[in-house]
């Protein structure tokens, strides 16, 4: 009997983190439009100063086992070359399984205009995954299990553009890419190929001199799942206050607030309301932001930002 319980709950472990791979399609973030180096490595160094961002994602909150993700980055740009560069930190963990991702970035910023810059990015690094099935079995060991915790290191990469003009932004990326698949045992196989294709861009509008109103959208291709989206709209007062909604495809209602408490100082707050079908398993989602930008002024390159 204890057996069957063990591989009854070991089984819906499994399905629980396919549910949550396929519904994040890697990693997720709804306030990556804040700092766009944590979806495209090209970002790296488009704010003009160094740039600290500190993010905390509790995934359907309450619900034993729900992903859970803390990152930092930290992102500074070289004058003369227009050179960008990062460092990025991931943890992610999900049920009995942990991910964590040390990542460098490096971005080269190519002025194409009057306040228009094209980058290209690249980002290298290595992905730890460690996996405790032990503690499934609360201290009753299954020898039919041959690896209960089970660790593996491989290198990781990826790549991106970003094109910034006063008003615009859009970036293509691919933010991560692993192609070794890791071998638990003989029955259980993790292949961690993450070939995220995203897409985003937004636009600013001057609505008066208070008020800038942000539309925008983030497009999600994981391979062999259906194409994914984000759609959202940004209203930011005096550059002093940020509010939105956004809506992720068939699966959440977001509301985000932002807040300027200096010229470099920022706190950002995200609430995810789960809607459809993950409504019924999933609760709401908390996402909290913090953020500093150590201000300088350049005189050639300008962030919409």
């Amino acid at each position: 009997m204890k057996k069957l319980k063990y591989h009854i709950k070991f089984l819906f472990v499994l399905l629980f983190i396919s549910i949550g791979l396929h519904a994040q399609q890697g990693v997720q973030y709804t306030q990556y439009m804040y700092d766009g180096s944590l979806i495209n490595p090209a970002y790296a160094g488009a704010d003009e100063a160094l740039s600290i961002s500190l993010l905390h994602r509790d995934q359907w909150s309450g619900l034993e086992g729900a992903p859970q993700s803390q990152t930092f980055s930290a992102h500074s740009l070289f004058r003369k070359p227009q050179l960008g560069t990062g460092l990025f930190i991931h943890r992610e963990s999900i049920g009995v399984h942990q991910n964590i991702q040390l990542a460098t970035n490096l971005a080269y910023h190519l002025p194409v205009g009057y306040q228009k810059t094209l980058s290209f990015g690249i980002k290298a690094g290595m992905l730890n995954v460690r996996s405790d099935y032990q503690s499934l079995q609360n201290g009753n060991p299954d020898p039919s299990v041959n690896d209960e915790i089970f660790s593996g290191t491989d290198f990781n990469a990826g790549f991106g553009f970003y094109y910034r003009s006063e008003k615009f932004e859009a970036g293509y990326s691919i933010p991560s890419i692993i192609n070794k698949t890791i071998n638990v045992n003989d029955s259980i196989t993790l292949d961690p190929i993450n070939l995220n294709h995203l897409l985003f861009s937004q636009y600013h509008i001057a609505l008066g001199s208070n008020f800038v109103l942000s539309p925008g959208f983030l497009f999600k291709y994981f391979q062999g799942i259906p194409i994914s989206y984000d759609l959202n709209v940004l209203t930011t007062y005096r550059g002093v206050l940020t509010a939105g909604v956004s809506y992720r495809k068939e699966e959440s209602l977001d509301f985000l607030i932002r807040f300027n408490l200096s010229s470099q100082f920022q706190v950002a707050y995200a609430y995810d309301y789960p809607i459809g079908n993950v409504s019924r398993l999933a609760q709401a989602s908390n996402e909290i932001m913090l953020r500093y930008i150590f201000k300088f002024n350049y005189d050639n390159v300008n962030s919409p930002q």
